[in-house]
């Protein structure tokens, strides 16, 4: 896939109608938003849109509508937090490609911003219709795609109006794919990845491709224990996915043969079950990996664990991280995650944060800040890693 794509800046925008598609699927609770950290990371492009004349068309979806008209899911919270935002009113509509967000669109002066409702009230969103994206298309002359959490899905608002109006991307997408797509293109190196999470299953495919592309790849969080049953160790009562014992035998071969250092957990923290609720006071002691009792469970990495991967990730000049080191949502068992966050925030590398949990991770420990770039898209970010062609991505212009 092609990252170096035409954005904002590339095209005129004054006077045009931009139907500009962001990601405001933000957490609400009774009626108000708990986070507007997606609408704030979308405001430089808007910014720039009304500052530069353009009549601006936003969209987004909000949950998960399934084309039913659910007033839960409206969009009208976020018009209002882009107004507070924006220090100017943004026009609602009541709909999204019907009378009233016509006659708006058709109404809009320079500089305007108006937001569509939620476009998952559309049966024919989430199948890419291509009658619902002419009819997104007809209300604009340009589209810009701001959503980078949904460009690995093929929607009609994120990528089936390219197919009728030139289209480029906002701020938000062009550091995604700027930042990512040169770490996977063209790292400096050493180059370390760090996955982690819960299932081998879910990272199938980015193992297999950045073992073609790093120096280093450590592995930990759940699907550590599947890797260490693949080497013969006894996982007592770890999560372990059985059916991937051989996958991992072959990407262990795989490392090997390309010279790729694989790193494991040397030892872990275990304990009797697994939290319950998530955050309950647990007892817990550490073992070598090799040493897991039967009937014990791994829930982190452990001390000497922790060295050895903050270790090779310091030693690094470009880190991506992807998924939690253990189950970070209980004190306890935060360590291992703590210390790859530490060893990012430390390290003078180009860092790079899969979206998910590993993000949120870093957010809660106040290391933000201190890392390169935390990505916006949790699935898209993993699609990424894995080589895939985004189609939110992949239907805007080349420059």
């Amino acid at each position: 896939m092609n990252y170096n794509k035409k954005s904002i800046e590339d095209i005129e925008v004054a006077g045009k109608r931009v139907l500009c598609r962001c990601d405001f699927n933000v957490p609400t609770k009774e009626g108000k938003i708990t986070s507007d950290k997606r609408i704030v990371s979308a405001m430089p492009t808007i910014e720039y849109l009304v500052n530069h004349g353009a009549k601006v068309i936003l969209c987004s979806h909000m949950g998960k509508p399934k084309g039913e008209w659910k007033p839960e899911l409206s969009l009208k919270v976020v018009a209002e937090r882009i107004s507070q935002l924006l220090g100017k009113e943004v026009i609602m509509a009541s709909d999204v490609i019907g009378e009233d967000a016509k006659a708006k669109a058709a109404a809009l002066q320079d500089g305007d911003v108006m937001l569509l409702e939620n476009v998952r009230y559309m049966k024919g969103e989430t199948k890419n219709d291509p009658e619902l994206s002419r009819e997104l298309a007809s209300m604009a002359d340009i589209f810009v795609n701001d959503a980078f959490g949904t460009a690995h899905r093929a929607h009609s608002s994120t990528a089936g109006v390219a197919d009728y109006l030139p289209a480029v991307c906002g701020y938000l997408v062009q550091k995604e794919v700027g930042v990512m797509g040169k770490a996977l293109a063209d790292p400096e190196r050493p180059f370390v990845a760090i996955l982690g999470g819960a299932k081998v299953s879910d990272k199938l495919n980015v193992i297999n491709n950045l073992l073609e592309k790093v120096d280093t790849l450590i592995i930990g969080g759940g699907m550590a224990y599947t890797f260490l049953a693949a080497k013969g160790y006894g996982v007592g009562a770890s999560l372990l996915d059985a059916e991937k014992l051989d996958y991992c035998r072959d990407m262990m071969a795989k490392a090997e043969e390309k010279g790729v250092k694989l790193l494991l957990p040397v030892d872990t923290a275990v304990a009797a079950s697994f939290p319950s609720p998530i955050d309950a006071e647990i007892e817990v002691q550490t073992v070598a990996a090799d040493a897991i009792p039967d009937g014990m469970m791994g829930l982190d990495i452990g001390e000497k664990t922790r060295e050895l991967f903050a270790e090779a990730a310091k030693s690094a000049k470009t880190v991506v991280w992807n998924g939690p080191m253990g189950v970070f949502e209980n004190p306890v068992l935060a360590k291992g995650t703590i210390a790859v966050a530490q060893a990012l925030a430390d390290s003078d590398a180009v860092t790079i944060v899969g979206g998910g949990d590993s993000a949120a991770a870093c957010e809660q420990l106040g290391f933000a800040s201190k890392i390169t770039h935390i990505s916006t898209g949790g699935g898209a970010s993993l699609e990424f890693l894995e080589g895939l062609e985004l189609p939110g991505i992949a239907c805007l212009q080349d420059k």
